[in-house]
């Protein structure tokens, strides 16, 4: 391979990549949003795809985040490799708040007292034997977290797509332009002589 390491890095440098990004989270942050801009696609696409991605991040089924994205962007004309993208709103830094909010709130809709069904000790056991006393309330509130957060990316990724697409079209409008004049005044020179 091309662009393959030598060494291979070991399991425990991959999870440290994921939780603290050895580049920094600034140029991460900067590429994850050169690569959003360089999709194929139309500013709609793109943000309908990353918005699904990071809605979707606001719901508590950890394990199906990229199918349901990539379902529910491909129903509504969205990019799927956007809506993988979009995915990593939900990381390590996020989950515990993302999942404090939507329990609280699904338990502020469901008009439900957090303090009388709290068990003395939580453990896995106890979450697949009452799934209404965790799960159900989280899936309640992330429905309208999701539709919120979906509203609130959608918007603001579509006008930097579009203005992103439209300086790199300008871009490489101008360099042509400025090589077109070059090659004619190389040419008029060459005739001049």
């Amino acid at each position: 391979m091309l662009f393959k390491r030598r060494k291979k890095l070991h399991l425990v440098h991959h999870v440290r990549n994921i939780v603290w990004p050895k580049i920094g989270w600034q140029r991460a942050s900067r590429y994850l949003f050169h690569r959003v801009g360089r999709l194929p696609a139309t500013p709609y696409s793109i943000a309908a795809g990353f918005a699904c991605g990071a809605a979707v991040s606001f719901t508590p089924f950890m394990g199906f985040h990229f199918a349901s994205a990539a379902l529910i962007a491909w129903l509504i004309g969205g990019n799927l490799l956007a809506s993988a993208l979009g995915t990593v709103v939900g990381n390590p830094w996020t989950f515990p708040f993302i999942w404090l909010w939507i329990y609280h709130l699904g338990n502020w809709i469901l008009q439900t007292d957090v303090a009388q069904r709290a068990p003395e000790a939580l453990s896995l056991q106890l979450i697949f034997d009452h799934p209404d006393w965790l799960l159900w309330p989280m899936a309640i509130g992330s429905i309208p977290t999701a539709i919120f957060v979906w509203i609130a990316f959608y918007w603001p990724i579509k006008e930097m797509v579009a203005g992103y697409q439209r300086h790199r079209t300008h871009r490489r409008e101008t360099g042509r332009m400025r090589r077109v004049m070059n090659r004619a005044s190389k040419s008029k020179m060459e005739s001049d002589d």
